[in-house]
């Protein structure tokens, strides 16, 4: 039962991160190195502290266009509101908030610390090993 799959078995755990310090092209940089949208902020204690996406980087390249300042520090353009999970959660609870959230990727805290983040495709995958799974069983049955 998919219930017994949890996020920790299909997490990634290697991920790009930002510290709050660092400055917003330095980001916008490795975003655009390791194509992805968006990426954890945490602090020099690996807690989570907030999430720099796309959309947050172009708020402040247009705030600071408007300003006549752009630039600054990640800490003025994250996402501090993140809805996490928990590495326990099982893939039901994680396809729902995806569904109910309409988010791509959540960020997995144990013990306050980020230690992985889960996304959609990794959601499907375990779906898609629990059937290949279960199709064996019902074939060698």
């Amino acid at each position: 039962m998919l219930k017994s799959v949890k996020v920790r078995d299909y997490m990634t755990r290697n991920l790009v991160t930002f510290r709050p310090e660092m400055n917003l092209f330095t980001a916008i940089n490795r975003l655009l190195e390791h194509r992805i949208s968006g990426a954890p902020v945490v602090d020099g204690q690996g807690h989570l502290v907030g999430l720099l996406s796309e959309g947050d980087c172009l708020r402040g390249i247009l705030s600071g266009a408007y300003y006549e300042s752009a630039g600054g520090d990640v800490s003025a353009y994250m996402t501090t509101e993140v809805e996490i999970i928990s590495p326990e959660a099982d893939i039901i609870e994680v396809s729902e908030c995806f569904l109910r959230g309409r988010r791509r990727r959540l960020p997995v805290v144990e013990d306050g610390r980020l230690v992985g983040q889960v996304s959609r495709s990794d959601v499907l995958r375990a779906v898609k090993e629990f059937a290949q799974h279960d199709e064996g069983r019902l074939l060698v049955s």
